[in-house]
């Protein structure tokens, strides 16, 4: 990724690498927020110094993440030691399936996420689960009313900001958000979204 001397796409595909092994909000989602964050531009070689700010702020945040991994896993080895094998629910955030999480939304429409830089997101998550009371969405922060959806039986309350499950419907089953703006994964990362200057694209998607 650090590599000034390797062409442009072979670093931009390690960075799909690196988000197979580390990714905050999903691989398609943290894609998108780390085109925006660190301003990755349509064509790459217009900015080559993008692709490294991008892994910075990924590396940032998966060094946080390990931290606190890592003391979960003492504090449960700990725990089976006194006996208590059960693991507490909620399950630590980066432990629970897509299926499971509030943030699955993310996974169906990939432009919606917190815009949140990821080491920010991954300190507000590890102070969640440390029992801290923060206002707002548990994701983002917004502190806005949620917005409604019809699952065609109940309703699912969303995060406005972020579309975190903030109430799931009543019924009890996992309902997919259906995305404001149709995507394709070809699209998104040819980073179609984008412009030359690594701006968004303001014309996207009408073309």
């Amino acid at each position: 990724m650090h590599d000034a001397g390797l062409p442009a796409h072979r670093r931009h595909s390690a960075l799909r690498t690196c988000l197979t092994v580390f990714a905050p909000y999903g691989l398609r989602a943290t894609y998108h927020h780390l085109t925006l964050s660190a301003a990755i531009p349509r064509r790459l070689e217009a900015d080559p110094d993008a692709l490294g700010r991008a892994v910075e702020e990924l590396h940032e945040a998966r060094v946080l993440w390990l931290a606190r991994a890592e003391e979960y896993a003492a504090q449960r080895r700990a725990e089976k030691r006194a006996g208590r094998r059960v693991v507490a629910s909620p399950r630590p955030w980066w432990l629970r399936s897509w299926s499971e999480s509030p943030k699955r939304g993310w996974y169906e429409d990939p432009f919606r996420h917190p815009s949140l830089r990821l080491p920010e997101y991954v300190r507000r998550q590890n102070a969640l689960l440390d029992g801290a009371d923060l206002p707002g969405c548990p994701a983002c922060g917004d502190e806005r009313p949620p917005v409604s959806h019809s699952s065609g039986h109940g309703w699912v309350e969303l995060c406005p900001g972020c579309a975190w499950v903030l109430a799931p419907c009543p019924c009890g089953q996992r309902h997919p958000v259906v995305p404001q703006t149709p995507y394709n994964w070809t699209g998104l990362w040819r980073r179609a979204h984008m412009g030359e200057d690594g701006m968004p694209n303001p014309h996207w998607p009408g073309r």
